[in-house]
C-alpha cells in the first residue's frame, strides 16, 4: 500500500510529508519527502493560540495546508496522488499534558480535497486507555530497529527529544520510551531572539560553537524533577516553551552562551535518561539520531562526549531520513490502523493495553 505520512511538529519549523510505499510494516520505501514551511501569520498565529475562535479557525486552515502540501509533494517528486492509497496525519499539537492532548488539523478537510482516506487524532484513544497518548512513534522504532545481537537507543530531536530503547531480542512489552526534555525547541527560540527572527534554528550548530557553556546554570536546569522522574512521561511547549525561555533570558547572560547551553542541556538531558532509566535495565550498543537536531554539529558533538561508549549513527544510515522520520512513522502508523491493528505501546506510554489508534475519515 502507499501511504502518505503527513507531520508537523512542535518546532512548527513545517509540514513534513513523506510518501511511503509499505508491504508490511518491516518492509517501507520511501518515494517522496519534503517540507513545507507553515506561512508567516499560521506559525505566529500557533505560537499564540489563546482562545477557542482561533483554535477552530486554525484547524480547518491547517487541513487546507496539509492537502496543499500532500499535493505539492506529489507533484514536485512526481509521484501521482491517486497513487496514495492511505493519509496518516499526526496534526498540529497545540497542547499536551497527563491524560488531555490536542491535535488540530481537520482530517475531513484533507479527506475531501485529495479523495484519500485519513487516518487522524492518533494519541486520543491511549489516553483513554489510561495512557499518555505519547510517544507512539516507538511503536515503529521496535519494527525498525530491533536486532537479534545489539541494544539500539533511537533517539529522535525535534522540538522535543524522545528515545526509544531496544535491547537485543526484545519483545514489545520490554521496550522503554519516554521523552527525554527540550530538543530543539529552546534553541530555536534563542536563535531567533539572537538574530531578531533572520534565523530560526542553530545551523550547523555555529552559534552554540561561539559560546561556551555555562556549567553553573546547566547544573541548575538539570535539578529540574523533570529529569530524575521515571517514564512513562512526556513533554512539550507547556515545559519548554515562552515561559522558560524567558526565564533563560533574564538571567541576562550572553545569546551565545545561552544557546550554548541550551544545546547542551538538550544533550545532558538525553545521557541523563540513558544512564538512569536505560542502562540499568538493558545493555546499549548504538544510539541512532534522527529529527533536526541530527544537523546540529554541536549537539552531536555533547552526545558523542557524553555518551563515548556508544556507536553514535544517524537514521539515514539505516534507509530512514533524518528530517522524514515522524511522518514515515505515522504513515506506519496510519498503516497498521486501516488494519485494525494496535499499535501503542503500553511500556512506553503507560496504558493499559495495546489499542488501535486514530481516527478514519473517507
Amino acid at each position: 500500500m502507499r501511504v502518505a505520512g503527513v507531520m508537523s511538529g512542535t518546532s512548527l519549523d513545517g509540514i513534513d510529508v513523506a510518501i511511503v510505499d509499505i508491504q508490511g510494516v518491516r518492509r517501507t520505501s520511501t518515494l517522496a519527502l519534503r517540507t513545507t514551511p507553515y506561512p508567516a501569520r499560521v506559525r505566529e498565529a500557533l505560537l499564540g493560540v489563546l482562545d477557542a475562535a482561533a483554535i477552530s479557525r486554525l484547524n480547518f486552515r491547517l487541513g487546507e495546508l496539509y492537502a496543499q502540501a500532500l499535493q505539492a509533494t506529489c507533484e514536485r517528486s512526481r509521484v501521482p496522488i491517486e497513487s496514495v492509497e492511505l493519509i496518516g496525519c499526526h496534526g498540529q499539537t497545540i497542547y499536551h499534558e497527563v491524560g488531555n492532548t490536542l491535535q488540530i488539523g481537520e482530517a475531513a478537510v484533507i479527506a475531501e480535497r485529495t479523495g484519500i482516506p485519513v487516518v487522524s487524532d492518533f494519541r486520543p484513544r491511549d489516553i483513554a486507555a489510561g495512557g499518555r497518548g505519547a510517544p507512539l512513534v516507538p511503536y515503529v522504532d521496535y519494527l525498525l530497529y530491533r536486532d537479534r545481537r545489539l541494544g539500539r537507543v533511537a533517539l529522535n530531536i525535534g522540538g522535543i527529544a524522545n528515545l526509544t530503547a531496544i535491547a537485543a531480542r526484545a519483545r514489545p512489552e520490554q521496550v522503554i520510551a519516554f521523552d527525554t526534555g527540550p530538543g530543539n525547541m529552546v534553541v530555536d527560540a534563542l536563535v531567533a531572539e539572537y538574530t531578531g527572527g533572520k534565523q530560526r534554528f542553530d545551523r550547523d550548530g555555529r552559534i552554540a560553537r561561539q559560546g561556551s557553556v555555562n556549567q553553573g546554570l546547566l547544573h541548575e536546569l538539570l535539578r529540574d524533577r523533570y529529569y530524575h522522574s521515571a517514564p512513562p512521561k512526556s513533554a512539550g511547549r507547556e515545559q519548554y516553551g515562552a515561559a522558560f525561555v524567558k526565564r533563560l533570558l533574564e538571567t541576562g547572560l550572553p545569546l551565545p552562551e545561552l544557546i550554548a547551553t541550551a544545546t547542551a542541556l538538550t544533550a545532558a538531558a538525553v545521557a541523563e535518561g540513558i544512564e538512569r532509566f536505560v542502562r540499568p535495565r538493558m545493555k546499549v550498543d548504538e544510539l541512532i539520531v534522527s529529527g533536526g537536531g541530527a544537523h546540529n554539529a554541536a549537539m552531536m558533538g555533547f552526545l558523542a562526549a557524553l555518551l563515548p561508549d556508544l556507536a553514535l549513527a544517524i537514521s539515514s544510515d539505516f534507509g530512514v531520513d533524518v528530517d522524514g522520520k515522524e511522518a514515515i512513522a505515522f504513515a506506519v502508523l496510519a498503516y497498521e490502523t486501516w488494519r485494525r491493528r494496535p499499535a501503542n505501546l503500553p511500556s512506553a506510554t503507560g496504558a493499559r493495553r495495546a489499542v488501535v489508534l486514530g481516527k478514519i475519515s473517507r
